[in-house]
C-alpha cells in the first residue's frame, strides 16, 4: 500500500476537503444506524445519480477511499487517470462499480466521503437531504427484496407477437432526401440514431413554437450547467426509474424500485421542434421490443396525438389498442389484470386537437372520474387523462411528450418524472455528422466547417437543423465547380442552398417553378401569420396547387389515421423552411404593395411569430444568397430588395437611441440581426459606422438582454465596421466563455467596456487579456463586477496590464481575488506605464496578509485618485501597514473607501496621522467599521488639518451621543465640509 499510504497528504483530496463544514449530522447518524445489507439497497436505488454526482470530486473519493485501504494504488491510479483525460463520467462510473464489488466496509466509507464534499456539490447535496427526510424507522421496517415479474404462461405468445410487430414497426427510419427518385432513404434505427440529452428539469413552459436563434445560445448555457453543476441527466431506459422522481416520499420512490409497489409512473419528455422527441419514442418502442429495456414492463402500447385526432366519436380503451393492434383479440381481458406491467405511450400533446383537463367536471362530458373501465366508452381525452392519473387501470405507466407549448397543460397532472430533450450536447454533434454522410472524409469536411461558424455551430444542437445543415452543405465538399468560397456562412445563406438543391433537384418536372413557389409562398406565409404547420388538400386547392413531384421537394405528405380510414395532410420538412419560403415569396411576387408597411406589421408582432421570417427577409437582399435561386427562379424583384433595405435602414435609425427600456434594446439587437443577414457592407457602414454607444446590458439584470452566440457574433461585426465604441454595455447578458469569444477581438475599440455580472471565469479573462494587449487597445474604463475572477486567473490579467498604456479605470469588485491576487495586481500597479487612476477592490478577500505589497505598489504608482477597498477583512494591522503609502507627498489619492474592514481604534491614530499632512484627499469613507469615541479626538485632528477634504463618511460605528456631537460641531468650523454620521433619535 505504499501507493496510498500517503494520500492523507494529497493536495488535490485536501483541496477539495479545506474548508467544509463538518459531516452532516442526519446523514450521519442514518449510515450508522443502516445495516450492511440497508446500506447496500440504499447504494443501488441511488447509483446512477451518484455517478453523476460525484464527477466532480470522483479523484477526492478514491483518494480516501485509497488512504483507508479499499483501493489499491493501482485501482486509484486507473481513477485518476481517466480523470487527467478528463473523462469524469467514465471514471465516477468505474468508481461505483469498485465501491459496490469491495463489500460494505468501502460502501461505508464512500459515503462518509460523500458527506464531507456535498458543500458546493448541489447534485451531491440534492440526494443526502431526499436521506434526511427519510423515516428510518419506516426504512427498517421494509423488507427490501425485488419481487420477480413475469409475464403470466396464457400471454406469452400475444407478448411475442406483439413485440414482433413494434420490432418490424421500429427498427428503420425514414429520412427525406429531397431528391425526385428517391424521396426518402431508410436506414436502420441503430445506425442512424444518436443519444439525446435528456434532463431531469423542465425549463420555461411557456416558450415561443420557434426557437431557432434563441434557444440555441439557452440552450448552449443549460448544457453548461448540466456538464459543471446540478442538472442531472437522464437516459431513456431511466424514465421509470422511481429514483428521479420529483414526487413522493423516499419509502415510497425505493418500494417501486425494487419492485414492492403497484403504482406506476407517469412520465413527461418535452422539446421544441425537430429535437428528436418522435425519433426518442421510436427507440424507447424498439429497445422495448428487443428486449434492451423496461423489463418491468410486459406489454407497451404507443399511439400518436396526430392519429388519435381521426377519431371522432366515444370510444373505449379495448377498442382503441385493437384498432392499432387487432392481434389481441380477446387476450385484453388478461392484460388487464396486471396493470403495473403496462405502459402507455402518447407522443405529440402539442398536435392534439382536443383540449385535456386534469381537473373533474370541468368538461361538458362525463367527468374522468367515469373512466374507470377500459370498457366504457369515453372521449379519447378523457381516456388519456385518465390512464395519466391513474383512474383508468391503476398502476399501469404512461409516458407523453409535447412540445414546450403545450407544456402547460400537464401542469396540474399527476406527473412524477418531468423531463426535457435538450439535444446534442459536445460530440453528440459530431456523431450525427458521421453517421449522416457514409464517407468520413466529407464528414469531417463539413463539420469543420460548421464547427467554425458560430452561427450554424449553435444551430447543431437540434438534430432537424443538422440534417438541414447535412443536405445543404454536402455538395460544397463533394462538387468541384463550387469554391470554398461561397459556403454558407449566414444562417439564410444555408437556407437558401437547401432550397437550392430542392430545385436543381425538382425544377425539370415543372414548366414553371416561379409560379408554383409563389403559390406555395402565399401558404407558407398565411400558415406563419396564424400559426398554421399542418395543410390539407384544402389549402392546397385554395392557392392553386396540385400535389406533384416538384411540390413534393418541399412539402412531405403525412398519412394520418388508422388503416381503415387514412387521409394525407401536408406539413413543410420543418418550421423554418416554411418561414424560408414564406420569406423567399416577398421577392417572387412582381409587384409587391406596401412591403415596408408589411415588414412593420410582421415586426411588431410580440409573440415572435414573424422574428425568423424577417431575417429570412432581409438575408435575401444578399446576392449570396439570392443568385443561386434566381438560376431557377428567374431574377428576384429590384423594387423589394430596395424597400427591404430602405426597412431596415429606417428600423435601425428608430431604435438605436432607445436603448434604456429592454423593449428598446431588443429591437435595436434585432435591427442589427436584419442588418447582418442582408451582407450589405454598403448599408451596414453608412448605417453603423458612426455609432458610439452599443447597450444591450443594465444594472438591473431584468432590464438585460439574454445575449446569445449568434448575438454575440451580430455585435461583433458591428463593432468591427466602427472606429470607435465610446460605450459598450454588456452587464448582465449572460456572457461566458462562447459569446465572449466572439467579440473578444473587437473589444479593444471600445473606450468603456461593461462586463459585470457574467460568467467569464478564468477562460473568459484571458480572452479580454488579448484586447487590453492590443497595442491599439482604447480601454479606459473597465467593469468586472462579479465575473467568477479567481486568484488563478490573475497572472495573465495582471501581464496584460502591464503592457496596457490606456486603462484609467478597473472595477474588479465582489471576485474571489485573494491576497494571492492582489499581489499579482500589485506587480501590475507597479509597471511604470500603469495609469489607472480608479481603483475598485470591494468585496474581493482581501485581508491584512497583502498590504504590503499593495502599499508598496501605490508608493510607486502614484497616478491612483480614487480607491476602494471596502468590505474586506483589511483589520487594523493591513491597515497600519497602508498608511505608509497615504504619507507619501506624491499621493494624489482623492477618494479613499475603507467601509466595513473590522477596523477599531486601534489604528485611527495611523491612519488620520498619514491623512492629516496629504493635501489632495477629498472623500473619506470608514462606514460600518467599530471606531469608539476613542477614536474622536483622532477625527477632529484629521478634519481641522486636512482642508481638502470635503466629505467624511462615518455611518455604522459605534460612536456614543457625545462623541456624535463633538464631530458634528466641527462643520461649522469647516464650510463647505459634509460629514456622514449616525443620529440618536431621542
Amino acid at each position: 500500500m505504499a501507493e496510498g499510504s500517503n494520500l492523507k497528504e494529497n493536495t488535490g483530496f485536501s483541496v477539495r476537503t479545506r474548508g467544509v463544514t463538518g459531516p452532516n449530522c442526519a446523514v450521519s447518524d442514518i449510515l450508522k444506524k443502516c445495516n450492511d445489507y440497508q446500506l447496500l439497497q440504499l447504494t443501488k436505488f441511488y447509483q446512477d445519480r451518484l455517478e453523476q454526482a460525484v464527477e466532480g470530486g470522483v479523484d477526492g473519493v478514491s483518494s480516501l477511499l485509497t488512504y483507508e485501504n479499499h483501493f489499491s494504488g493501482q485501482e486509484h491510479k486507473k481513477i485518476t487517470m481517466l480523470v487527467e483525460k478528463g473523462d469524469r463520467a467514465e471514471s465516477s462510473k468505474i468508481l461505483l462499480k469498485m465501491v459496490m464489488g469491495k463489500g460494505s466496509a468501502a460502501r461505508r466509507a464512500m459515503w462518509t466521503s460523500f458527506t464531507k464534499m456535498r458543500q458546493g456539490v448541489p447534485k451531491l447535496d440534492k440526494i443526502l437531504k431526499e436521506i434526511e427526510e427519510m423515516d428510518f424507522d419506516a426504512f427498517q421496517k421494509l423488507n427490501i427484496a425485488q419481487s420477480p415479474s413475469g409475464v403470466p404462461e396464457e400471454l406469452k405468445d400475444i407478448q411475442q407477437k406483439h413485440k414482433e410487430t413494434l420490432r418490424q414497426q421500429t427498427e428503420t427510419l425514414s429520412v427525406n432526401t429531397i431528391l425526385i427518385k428517391t424521396k426518402y432513404k431508410i436506414f436502420q434505427l441503430v445506425d442512424r440514431y444518436v443519444e439525446l440529452t435528456i434532463i431531469s428539469t423542465v425549463r420555461d413552459r411557456k416558450l415561443v413554437e420557434h426557437e431557432l436563434l434563441a434557444r440555441g445560445g439557452d440552450h448552449g448555457k443549460w448544457r453548461e450547467k448540466h456538464l459543471r453543476r446540478d442538472l442531472e441527466k437522464v437516459r431513456i431506459e431511466q424514465l421509470f426509474q422511481s429514483n428521479i422522481s420529483q414526487f413522493g416520499s423516499l419509502l415510497q420512490k425505493m418500494k417501486h424500485f425494487f419492485g414492492l409497489s403497484n403504482s406506476g409512473i407517469s412520465a413527461s419528455v418535452s422539446g421544441v421542434p425537430g429535437i428528436g422527441k418522435t425519433t426518442m419514442v421510436q427507440k424507447v418502442v424498439h429497445d422495448w421490443a428487443t428486449g434492451k429495456i423496461y423489463p418491468q414492463f410486459q406489454f407497451v402500447f404507443s399511439f400518436k396525438f396526430c392519429d388519435l385526432n381521426n377519431i371522432n366519436h366515444r370510444i373505449n380503451l379495448r377498442n382503441l389498442i385493437l384498432n392499432q393492434y387487432p392481434y389481441f383479440g380477446n387476450a385484453l381481458g388478461e392484460v388487464w389484470k396486471h396493470p403495473e406491467g403496462l405502459l402507455f405511450i402518447f407522443d405529440g400533446l402539442d398536435e392534439f386537437k382536443d383540449s385535456i383537463s386534469f381537473e373533474d367536471n370541468q368538461r361538458s362530458t362525463e367527468p374522468h372520474s367515469m373512466c374507470t373501465d377500459p370498457q366504457f366508452p369515453c372521449e379519447v381525452s378523457d381516456i388519456v387523462s385518465s390512464l395519466i392519473q391513474h383512474k383508468l387501470l391503476p398502476g399501469c405507466s404512461v409516458l407523453v411528450t409535447s412540445r414546450p407549448t403545450a407544456f402547460h397543460l400537464l401542469e396540474k397532472a399527476e406527473i412524477s418524472v418531468w423531463a426535457e430533450i435538450l439535444g446534442f450536447v459536445g460530440d453528440e454533434r459530431k456523431e450525427y455528422f458521421q453517421r449522416f454522410f457514409s464517407d468520413p472524409r466529407l464528414a469531417a469536411a463539413v463539420f469543420r466547417h460548421v464547427e467554425e461558424n458560430e452561427i450554424l455551430y449553435t444551430m447543431c444542437y437540434n438534430p432537424s437543423y443538422c440534417w438541414i445543415l447535412g443536405l445543404s452543405l454536402g455538395p460544397f465538399f463533394t462538387q468541384k465547380d463550387r469554391t470554398q468560397q461561397q459556403v454558407p456562412k449566414t444562417i439564410t445563406q444555408l437556407y437558401s442552398y437547401f432550397i437550392y438543391n430542392i430545385l436543381k433537384n425538382h425544377s425539370r418536372a415543372i414548366e414553371n417553378p416561379r409560379d408554383v413557389l409563389l403559390k406555395l409562398g402565399e401558404m407558407a406565409f398565411k400558415g406563419v401569420s396564424e400559426k398554421k404547420v399542418v395543410f390539407r388538400i384544402g389549402d392546397l386547392i385554395q392557392y392553386n396547387l396540385q400535389p406533384s413531384q416538384f411540390l413534393s421537394g418541399f412539402l412531405m405528405e403525412v398519412l394520418e389515421g388508422d388503416v381503415s380510414a387514412q387521409h394525407v395532410v401536408y406539413t413543410f420538412p420543418h418550421l423554418t423552411i416554411q418561414e424560408f419560403i414564406a420569406a423567399l415569396t416577398q421577392f417572387l411576387t412582381p409587384d409587391p404593395e406596401d412591403m415596408r408597411k408589411r415588414l412593420s406589421a410582421a415586426h411588431s408582432e410580440e409573440d415572435g411569430r414573424f422574428d425568423v421570417f424577417l431575417h429570412f427577409v432581409t438575408g435575401l437582399c444578399s446576392p449570396q444568397s439570392s443568385r443561386p435561386l434566381e438560376e431557377f427562379l428567374g431574377p428576384f424583384s429590384h423594387k423589394t430588395t430596395c424597400e427591404v433595405i430602405d426597412w431596415v435602414k429606417e428600423n435601425f435609425v428608430a431604435h438605436v437611441g432607445n436603448t434604456e427600456s429592454k423593449v428598446g434594446k431588443r429591437n435595436l439587437l434585432s435591427a442589427l440581426h436584419y442588418l447582418f443577414e442582408s451582407q450589405n457592407t454598403a448599408l451596414a457602414h453608412s448605417t453603423v459606422g458612426s455609432i458610439k454607444t452599443l447597450k444591450f446590458g443594465d444594472s438591473n439584470p431584468h432590464n438585460a438582454l439574454r445575449l446569445t452566440p449568434i448575438d454575440c457574433a451580430v455585435i461583433s461585426s458591428v463593432i468591427g465596421l466602427c472606429e470607435t465604441i465610446c460605450y459598450l454595455d454588456l452587464q448582465n447578458c449572460y456572457i461566458q466563455h462562447e459569446e465572449l469569444q466572439q467579440v473578444a477581438p473587437l473589444l479593444y475599440k471600445c473606450q468603456h467596456l461593461r462586463l459585470s455580472n457574467n460568467e467569464l471565469g478564468g477562460s473568459g479573462l484571458k480572452l479580454l487579456c488579448s484586447a487590453l494587449q492590443n497595442c491599439d487597445c482604447k480601454i479606459q474604463k473597465l467593469e468586472l463586477q462579479s465575473v467568477a475572477v479567481t486568484e488563478s486567473c490573475v497572472v495573465d490579467f495582471a501581464s496584460a496590464l502591464c503592457a496596457n498604456r490606456s486603462l484609467t479605470d478597473l472595477n474588479l469588485s465582489i471576485n474571489k481575488l485573494g491576497d494571492v491576487g492582489i499581489k499579482h495586481l500589485s506587480v501590475a500597479l507597479r509597471h511604470s506605464e500603469c495609469k489607472i487612476q480608479d481603483l475598485q477592490l470591494t468585496v474581493v478577500d482581501l485581508t491584512d496578509s497583502c498590504a504590503l505589497d499593495l502599499s508598496s505598489a501605490l508608493n510607486i504608482n502614484t497616478s491612483v485618485k480614487i480607491l476602494n477597498l471596502s468590505y474586506n477583512k483589511l483589520r487594523d494591522s493591513g491597515l497600519r501597514i497602508f498608511s505608509a503609502f497615504l504619507k507619501n507627498p506624491e499621493c494624489k489619492l482623492q477618494d479613499l473607501r475603507l467601509d466595513e474592514n473590522c477596523l477599531t481604534d486601534d489604528c485611527a491614530k495611523d491612519l488620520t496621522s498619514a491623512l492629516s499632512t496629504n493635501r489632495s484627499l477629498v472623500v473619506l469613507s470608514l462606514e460600518s467599521n467599530f471606531f469608539t469615541d476613542q477614536s474622536v479626538p483622532s477625527f477632529r485632528h484629521l478634519i481641522l488639518t486636512c482642508r481638502s477634504l470635503v466629505h467624511v463618511r462615518l455611518w455604522g460605528n459605534k460612536f456614543s451621543r457625545r462623541g456624535q456631537r463633538d464631530l458634528k460641531s466641527l462643520v461649522e468650523s469647516r464650510p463647505g465640509l459634509t460629514l456622514g454620521i449616525d443620529t440618536f433619535i431621542s
